[in-house]
C-alpha cells in the first residue's frame, strides 16, 4: 500500500510539472507573437507600443517611394500598412 502511494504521489508530481510548463509555454508565445515596437508579418507591419502607464507616443514611420510621417499611437499595437511600403517605424522621444 505504502508503494503505491508512492507510485500515485510521484506520478501526480510528474504531471504538475508538465502541465506548468506547459502553462509557460502558452503563456510565452503571444508575448513573442507581438513584440514591442517596430515589427512585420509576411504581408503587413505594426507598431507594437508596450507601456503601462496609458500614454500615447510619437513614432517616426519610413516609407518606400513616399515621404516618412509622424503618427501618433495609442497603447497596443497599431496598423501601419503593407509591409512592402512601410520600410519601419521607431519612437521620436515624445508623448502625444
Amino acid at each position: 500500500m505504502r508503494i503505491r502511494r508512492l507510485a500515485t504521489s510521484a506520478l501526480a508530481s510528474t504531471a504538475l510539472a508538465l502541465t506548468s510548463l506547459g502553462a509557460v509555454t502558452v503563456t510565452a508565445a503571444p508575448a513573442a507573437a507581438a513584440p514591442c515596437g517596430f515589427y512585420e508579418t509576411s504581408t503587413d507591419a505594426y507598431y507594437n507600443h508596450c507601456t503601462s502607464d496609458g500614454s500615447r507616443v510619437v513614432i517616426h514611420v519610413r516609407v518606400a517611394l513616399a515621404p516618412d510621417y509622424e503618427r501618433c499611437v495609442s497603447p497596443g499595437r497599431t496598423w501601419l500598412g503593407s509591409a512592402n511600403k512601410i520600410q519601419g517605424a521607431h519612437y521620436v522621444g515624445r508623448t502625444c
